[in-house]
């Protein structure tokens, strides 16, 4: 089964919206792939989930708490690795290599320009929603 970091931005679109994003969840909720996350990680999905469901009134129907405890409970919970330095231009963006190597996890799943950037880095690879979706579903 294939093991993937899941970047904020994916997940929350897969929540609130349809396409590649929701269709990755969909394969997570199939069984289809394993999500592997960090405490730190599972918090970042937490605060922004919970902060645009709020603010857009979203999609009154979709239970972030109840998203959030299925990830926790059957998903794989990483322990990240100390970086010795920041490896993404954007620093907050770490977080998800860092998970992946403590996982020895090859991928990560953005649409994130700066991680789509060190895409290559430590031989995790870094692609887009779409993209995973023609070459892994």
């Amino acid at each position: 089964m294939i093991r993937i970091v899941l970047d904020t931005n994916v997940f929350v679109s897969g929540l609130f919206w349809s396409g590649p994003p929701r269709q990755i969840l969909d394969a997570w909720e199939e069984k289809s792939l394993c999500l592997v996350f960090s405490l730190e990680i599972m918090e970042e999905y937490k605060r922004i989930a919970h902060a645009l469901a709020h603010k857009r009134e979203l999609h009154q129907d979709i239970n972030v708490s109840a998203a959030l405890e299925l990830i926790a409970i059957h998903g794989e919970l990483a322990s990240p690795i100390s970086l010795d330095k920041s490896i993404s231009r954007d620093a907050d963006d770490d977080k998800f290599i860092a998970c992946a190597l403590g996982a020895d996890c090859s991928l990560i799943v953005s649409g994130d320009k700066d991680l789509l950037d060190i895409s290559g880095f430590a031989g995790i690879n870094v692609m887009k929603p779409a993209d995973f979706i023609l070459n892994h579903l």
